[in-house]
């Protein structure tokens, strides 16, 4: 049974991957799409009239979700085509004032959870089939008021980036993707007590747009995938310049 897997799917770009995977694989028994709201899952069987949506509602933070998921998939021994690692989050606000669990719960989940939920799908994996991660552009550089989400993807980018080489003798090739500002349901939580700056929304793109980019790149086995002018140029900047000057200008942008 070739299925792909989606984490995150209930909203946002996981629900976008949903909907855009078969324009990939068009061989696919099933997507498994897993996410905590079990009524937003059942909302995606819409979107496929020619694959199976097998909704799964678990959170992947869970060990006892996960110790459960792992025996489900022992059992229907699938070969994973593609595994999406969509879930994600991020909360705006200086460390120091942030809550802990908050704080606490992104390095779980955009960082335990991922590796963990890679590692279990990789023995169904085999030639030719296909990561995608997804990481932010906050990955590039340190961001303060946004040090822990930023940090959190700065590990999903080097993971992501090292196990692509790792997996190259397996013929499992594996893309970040490390989008700007998306217009997705995201800004609900990070901005839960902090607004996000201005000059960040004059960068949102469509979730659309991004997927389609990041499918394309991984299709062509690049191990980043990167949308629009603005991000790929601040991705080269950051390559370029010491992040001591953009941290600078960001001090004296606040004062």
């Amino acid at each position: 049974m070739n299925i792909a897997i989606v984490t995150g799917a209930s909203s946002g770009m996981g629900a976008e991957c949903v909907k855009q995977i078969t324009k990939v694989y068009d061989r696919l028994d099933e997507i498994w799409i897993i996410a905590r709201r079990m009524e937003r899952l059942c909302g995606l069987s819409l979107y496929s009239d020619k694959v199976k949506i097998r909704p799964i509602p678990i959170d992947i933070t869970n060990e006892g979700h996960m110790e459960a998921f792992n025996e489900c998939m022992k059992d229907a021994k699938p070969k994973i085509r593609m595994l999406v690692n969509a879930a994600g989050m991020g909360i705006i606000g200086r460390f120091d004032e942030e809550d802990l669990l908050d704080e606490i719960g992104m390095v779980d989940l955009n960082c335990r959870a991922l590796t963990a939920f890679t590692k279990m799908c990789l023995p169904f994996m085999q030639k030719n089939s296909r990561i995608i991660n997804f990481a932010s552009s906050a990955a590039f550089l340190p961001q303060p008021d946004f040090a822990v989400y930023a940090a959190s993807k700065a590990y999903v980018l080097s993971f992501s980036r090292a196990l692509n080489k790792e997996l190259k003798n397996r013929g499992i090739y594996v893309t970040a993707v490390c989008p700007g500002p998306v217009a997705t349901d995201f800004f609900k939580i990070a901005e839960k007590h902090h607004k996000m700056p201005g000059y960040k929304k004059l960068a949102l793109v469509r979730p659309e747009a991004v997927v389609e980019k990041a499918f394309c790149d991984s299709l062509k086995k690049r191990d980043v995938s990167v949308y629009s002018f603005t991000m790929n140029s601040l991705r080269f900047f950051t390559k370029v310049l010491p992040h001591s000057l953009f941290l600078y200008f960001w001090k004296e942008g606040k004062q």
